[in-house]
């Protein structure tokens, strides 16, 4: 398992314009990489899906970070990973999971969740992880190994359901 202190920068490049991963503890974070990934996170979350809420929630500081930048250093895609206790007592997870409208159709939503999965477990150890998916993603998540562990909700006035992967 990896220290605060220490980050991992192991590019995995994919042939569809050369897409790289990289994952970082706040901590670590480049002044252009905290901006990229606020800016794709509320063009998303806020502008695209129509949601009023504090996105900075406190948690990034305490959290890895995913990003997924092409060759011209533009994000595309990006995860935040949280150990366990922060987001769910009994369970580590991967939230604020994000392409980029422009890229999505390329397969970088599948390649970003099997690399936060696989930084999930190098920097916190292999456990369960909890997340909690938009509803008409329970299909695609649960290609990953995800299966819904409760009752559905409504967060920001768009279905949520619990999943876990074991």
């Amino acid at each position: 398992m990896r220290k605060k202190n220490e980050y991992l920068f192991l590019p995995h490049y994919f042939d569809f314009m050369n897409l790289c991963f990289t994952c970082k503890h706040f901590d670590h974070l480049s002044l252009k990489e905290l901006y990229d990934s606020m800016v794709l996170r509320q063009e998303i979350f806020v502008v695209e899906q129509n949601c009023a809420f504090l996105d900075a929630d406190g948690k990034d500081q305490i959290a890895y970070h995913c990003f997924g930048y092409d060759t011209d250093r533009q994000l595309h895609a990006y995860t935040r990973l949280l150990d366990k206790g922060i987001a769910y007592p009994e369970y580590a997870s991967i939230g604020r999971v994000v392409t980029s409208a422009a890229s999505r159709g390329g397969g970088w939503g599948r390649k970003l969740m099997e690399y936060s999965i696989e930084q999930l477990y190098a920097t916190f150890g292999q456990q369960a992880i909890k997340i909690g998916a938009q509803a008409y993603l329970e299909k695609f998540y649960g290609s990953l190994g995800f299966v819904q562990c409760g009752e559905g909700y409504l967060e920001d006035g768009i279905p949520h359901i619990p999943m876990l992967r074991n």
